[in-house]
């Protein structure tokens, strides 16, 4: 079992910046990769971004590409998504999640169907 836990949230004018923080723990923490998934109200559930646990690849959904940034401290057991040039439209519940098994580089990596573990989420607000 994995436990993950959000942190970082919060009300940001657009333009702005916020830095979210995943932190991992449980019995094991031998999973593949860690996404940022996101969720707006009316709107389906959104992978944003994923990094690997083991050579730290990344992937990014289109709407945040070079915007966001995710990186890891794998000694803290922690992963970050950096967001900056904040848009109303970024405004949502962010969640982590764990994968335990690989995909295939790409789009696949963000499905939300191949992550077993997910945090209970942070709400980013996006408002002048």
């Amino acid at each position: 079992q994995l436990q993950l836990v959000e942190s970082g949230g919060g009300l940001v004018q657009p333009g702005g910046s916020l830095r979210l923080s995943c932190a991992v723990s449980g019995f094991t923490l031998d999973y593949h990769r860690i996404g940022w998934f996101r969720q707006a109200p009316g709107k389906e559930r959104e992978g944003v971004s994923c990094i690997r646990r083991s050579g730290g690849s990344t992937y990014y959904a289109d709407s945040v590409k070079g915007r966001f940034t995710i990186s890891r401290d794998n000694a803290k057991n922690t992963v970050y998504l950096q967001m900056n040039s904040l848009k109303p439209e970024d405004t949502a519940v962010y969640y982590c999640a764990a994968a335990i098994l690989p995909v295939a580089v790409g789009r696949t990596a963000l499905m939300d169907g191949f992550y077993d573990y997910w945090g209970q989420g942070t709400q980013v607000t996006v408002s002048s």
